[in-house]
């Protein structure tokens, strides 16, 4: 069985799709940083810079979404749901302008799902 460590919500697949139309190529990154802090964040693919610090954790709807290590760390145990909510975060992220924000469900992996993920 395939185990996957992301998913979305049919509620932010709309809006995903709506920045792709309007936007292009984009990417998701969770950097535990400044701002809303480690809300996933979207951009427009070449305006995010990426490094060895940052993991491809999947992709959702053909974007990829990356983490930077350090908050992998405290991610790495669980399944993490990007959904989407009604108000303006503090962000640079490309779905604020449009009066909502991603954010995360998580839930810690099964037993089984642990074993795949984290050898």
């Amino acid at each position: 069985m395939k185990y996957e460590r992301i998913a979305i919500t049919p509620k932010a697949i709309e809006v995903l799709n709506q920045l792709k139309e309007k936007h292009g190529e984009l990417i998701f990154h969770q950097s535990g940083g400044c701002c809303d802090g480690s809300a996933p964040m979207i951009f427009e693919k070449e305006d995010m810079y990426l490094d060895d610090s940052d993991i491809l954790l999947g992709q959702l709807e053909g974007v990829n979404y990356y983490m930077n290590q350090d908050q992998y760390e405290y991610w790495k145990h669980t399944h993490l749901t990007i959904d989407i909510t009604e108000g303006r975060g503090s962000s640079f992220s490309l779905e604020i302008p449009l009066g909502v924000r991603f954010i995360i469900h998580s839930r810690l992996f099964t037993e089984e799902e642990s074993k795949a993920l984290n050898p």
